[in-house]
């Protein structure tokens, strides 16, 4: 029987938000002073909606734009109910946008045509950044910087491709900006200056499509622009590494000169090179792409640096791979991070494929990756791919997240390359009846740019007294509301109950508590 997948969505909704809401009665009683040693108040959990062939959203091009919203609330709905506290959402999939935008066309995947806007208009990424907010969820737009042709080849005619053609060269069939063009890092510069001035985001992101994947016997036509614009270099894959430095420092810069609290973070090929390629630096795999060599991506560079805020490289092996052993690469990243934020992008939509390896269709292998993450201190967290695949709930994925990885909440990492101050904390806490509600409230802080308050924590403890806030499990939810209804919590109790609320700003810094207040039935 065939059952759509956004009545799945729904269902794996109702089923994690009623056993949430059982845990939330009966954990404090059950559990109470039991520690969890795994549990982490600072995590990265995201997921990846990938908008490039409708991968994940929107489910087909040209649908109307109020089943477009229908399914990203879905989608958000979903993930907020397993603890995610962020998502990776592509809008420039091929030179594009999935936004208002003067410098390109709205996108063939949003709308069916390239430069037609949606019907009835609204802004989409608009409305996913306050969407995404309103449930306490970062934003990390990702955008494709050389990308201008997938399959859909009938552009738009305000495409920057007409205007100047000079630009771009062909590669296996698709079309590409020419890395080596001074024109085109000036391009990606106004391209991210316009979302990061335009657009309340947490982060710009990349993924591994640098320099595109090498076709045999085809080399990429960049030889002219070598030998006219060769800046100093002899060797051409110095001089294409070079193309793709300036680009991510001069896009690092930008944010930063903008907004200096959105970060800038880069989701590579899970190999920057094997230890035949470099003995000494290299890691123990036998991948036949390699970052460096293939992509001329020298992430490295830009970690040891400080040219990109975070990375994730894509480890969509599983442990034990010959080749490519996702433990090993773990523990290769772990040693090769330079201080820099540390996410693992995980391979959800592998998960009960019959195609791919045994691994993959028995036991989960997620959930043994996330336990081989937990010996690591450097990973600060997971980004899985992709959203849709993940919540059909492939192996039980969803369940372990919600029983297991997931069943606290947890605030995203603070970025050690972004210094930031933290907001004020709330004030006039107080515990006010309506109508059989118990409403918790308090005045919210104003605060302006990187302090203001993006969110608030609410914690609760059992008893008079201020527990640890630093253990996530006593964190009764997160709001973007000055107000959160108690009632079902303490509704069963005859104790006491103590509350302290806190705000988190942009630059994710949480404030001191609020004075305590003591309340009981």
């Amino acid at each position: 029987m065939y059952i759509p997948f956004f009545v799945l969505l729904y269902l794996i909704n109702i089923k994690i938000l009623m056993r949430r809401f059982l845990l939330t009665l009966l954990l404090p009683f059950l559990l109470a002073g039991v520690a969890d040693t795994q549990a982490q108040k600072r995590q990265m959990r995201a997921a990846w909606i990938a908008t490039v062939a409708n991968i994940d959203w929107p489910t087909a091009p040209g649908l109307p734009s109020s089943e477009q919203r229908k399914e990203l609330i879905m989608l958000l709905d979903s993930l907020q109910a397993l603890n995610f506290n962020a998502v990776v959402l592509q809008i420039r999939p091929t030179a594009d946008a999935f936004y208002p935008s003067s410098l390109e066309p709205w996108s063939y995947y949003l709308t069916g045509r390239q430069g037609q806007r949606p019907d009835p208009y609204y802004d989409p990424l608009s409305f996913a950044v306050e969407e995404a907010h309103h449930r306490c969820m970062d934003v990390h737009v990702w955008i494709n910087p050389y990308r201008v042709t997938l399959n859909n080849k009938d552009f738009a005619r305000t495409h920057i491709r007409y205007q100047h053609p000079e630009w771009f060269v062909t590669y296996a069939g698709k079309e590409y900006f020419n890395p080596g063009l001074d024109e085109t890092v000036d391009w990606l510069e106004r391209v991210v200056a316009d979302i990061v001035q335009r657009y309340d985001i947490d982060a710009i992101h990349m993924d591994d499509y640098f320099y595109p994947y090498r076709v045999a016997g085809e080399e990429f036509p960049d030889e002219q622009t070598f030998r006219t614009f060769p800046r100093g270099f002899k060797d051409k894959n110095d001089w294409r590494r070079n193309n793709v430095d300036r680009a991510i420092e001069r896009i690092h810069n930008t944010i930063q000169s903008l907004k200096p609290w959105v970060e800038f973070g880069i989701s590579p090929f899970g190999v920057w090179r094997n230890k035949s390629s470099d003995p000494e630096h290299g890691s123990d795999t036998r991948a036949g792409i390699q970052n460096y060599d293939d992509l001329y991506a020298d992430i490295l560079k830009w970690l040891r640096e400080g040219m990109i805020d975070y990375v994730c490289p894509q480890l969509y092996w599983e442990i034990g791979k010959k080749v490519a052993d996702y433990s090993v690469l773990t523990q290769w990243w772990s040693e090769n991070s330079f201080g820099q934020n540390l996410y693992i992008g995980l391979f959800a939509s592998g998960l009960g494929n019959k195609n791919a390896a045994r691994a993959w269709t028995e036991g989960n292998e997620l959930c043994r990756q996330m336990r081989n993450n937990q010996k690591h201190k450097e990973i600060d967290g997971v980004i899985m791919y992709s959203a849709r695949p993940l919540l059909r709930n492939p192996l039980n994925i969803c369940d372990s997240l919600s029983d297991t990885f997931f069943h606290t909440p947890a605030l995203p990492p603070q970025c050690r390359n972004i210094q930031g101050d933290a907001s004020a904390r709330p004030e006039h806490l107080r515990v006010l009846h309506d109508n059989h509600v118990t409403n918790l409230e308090w005045s919210a802080v104003h605060e302006e740019d990187g302090c203001q308050v993006r969110y608030y924590v609410v914690y609760a403890f059992q008893g008079k007294e201020v527990g640890d806030l630093d253990d996530p499990a006593n964190i009764l939810c997160k709001t973007a509301e000055t107000c959160v209804d108690i009632s079902r919590l303490i509704s069963k109790s005859r104790r006491h109950w103590t509350f302290v609320v806190t705000s988190v700003n942009r630059y994710k810094q949480e404030s001191q508590p609020s004075h305590p207040i003591t309340h009981r039935i």
